[in-house]
């Protein structure tokens, strides 16, 4: 008897461990406000899914707390990205949905990103993503092998969106024709440049993006998808083309770099020092919400792509690309300087 009750006790104190540490949590969250900055703009591919899984997650949480969204747009998440690492509450109040090409700007661009993508603690995603390049239906390119023989006006973000740093790697490694005008709030401002004739092309659109703001334009074939950056068996890209690789290995570790943030997908992330209960209950949250019939059916409905990833698969591929030898992350950066910087 005394055997068995060696093991019993503890399972029994675990139990009690556990159940303590969700009632904390609760009583925590019970009557507060949870605020869900996403760093883009109104509208956009990331808007749309970041209020959908608002609209469910909040009843997840211990605690039931009110659950609010806040866009916070600029610079490809920059901005909400750097206030999340400087100034917002670390008490698990807050979390973000970011750009996937925000873990990569402090490699990239470190002038911009004034954050350690590594402490933020990761949430999960709620699908890895692909990037593609979609053109105009009046621009000089019809198809990927124009790109490289005819040049092409594309609107950009600022440094580290996808939309600015893609071209101008693509320029450097590839021999694409991109001439790159930046300065566009994010997707959405791309969208209406198109329109109006200010340039040709976003160059780097997540596709889920692509068929939620980009959705009439793509319906009314008023543009057309060019390239796809990595391979995928979505139906619906199956006769696109890929993007090459990379002529070296050197070439292709850089390449790696930029195409990493489709296994970001759509990443949601609290700041530093948030408890670990509190992590833990949110990102149980999280799932869950993925899990959740109706939210499945709404997210169908807004094509929302569900294939959720963990935080900890988040956090570990951020470690990993940390850990890119200093030479390849020095020759990204060069090639990414802005015109006149050393």
């Amino acid at each position: 008897m005394h055997g068995v009750a060696k093991y019993i006790l503890p399972a029994l104190l675990l139990g009690c461990s556990s159940a303590s540490a969700q009632t904390s949590v609760a009583d925590f969250y019970r009557g507060k406000t949870v605020t869900l900055q996403i760093g883009s703009e109104p509208g956009g591919g990331y808007d749309v899914v970041g209020r959908t899984v608002a609209r469910f997650m909040g009843k997840y949480i211990p605690g039931a707390p009110n659950l609010i969204v806040q866009n916070v747009p600029g610079g490809g998440s920059l901005r909400l990205a750097n206030q999340m690492y400087k100034v917002a509450p670390q008490d698990g109040t807050l979390f973000g949905l970011a750009s996937n090409g925000m873990p990569t700007t402090p490699l990239l661009s470190p002038e911009a990103a004034h954050f350690d993508p590594t402490r933020f603690i990761f949430i999960g995603s709620t699908s890895r993503e692909i990037e593609v390049m979609v053109v105009w239906h009046e621009a000089p390119v019809r198809t990927i092998d124009d790109v490289f023989t005819k040049e092409m006006i594309v609107g950009a973000s600022a440094p580290g969106s996808a939309t600015r740093d893609f071209p101008i790697v693509l320029n450097a490694l590839l021999g694409t024709k991109f001439k790159v005008v930046s300065g566009y709030v994010g997707a959405g401002a791309i969208k209406l440049a198109m329109q109006r004739g200010e340039v040709h092309s976003n160059v780097a659109l997540a596709w889920g993006s692509a068929k939620t703001s980009y959705g009439d334009l793509l319906r009314d074939k008023q543009i057309n998808v060019v390239a796809k950056y990595s391979p995928t068996t979505d139906p619906e890209l199956a006769t696109v083309p890929m993007m090459p690789l990379g002529k070296t290995e050197a070439d292709r570790q850089i390449l790696q770099i930029l195409y990493s943030r489709e296994a970001y997908g759509r990443p949601f992330f609290t700041p530093p020092g948030v408890p670990a209960d509190r992590v833990a209950a949110l990102r149980r949250a999280f799932m869950d919400t993925m899990k959740d019939p109706e939210f499945r059916r709404e997210a169908q409905l807004r094509t929302v792509e569900v294939e959720p990833i963990e935080g900890e698969e988040l956090a570990a591929l951020t470690r990993q690309l940390v850990a890119i030898p200093a030479d390849v992350v020095a020759r990204a950066r060069q090639l990414l300087a802005p015109t006149g910087a050393k």
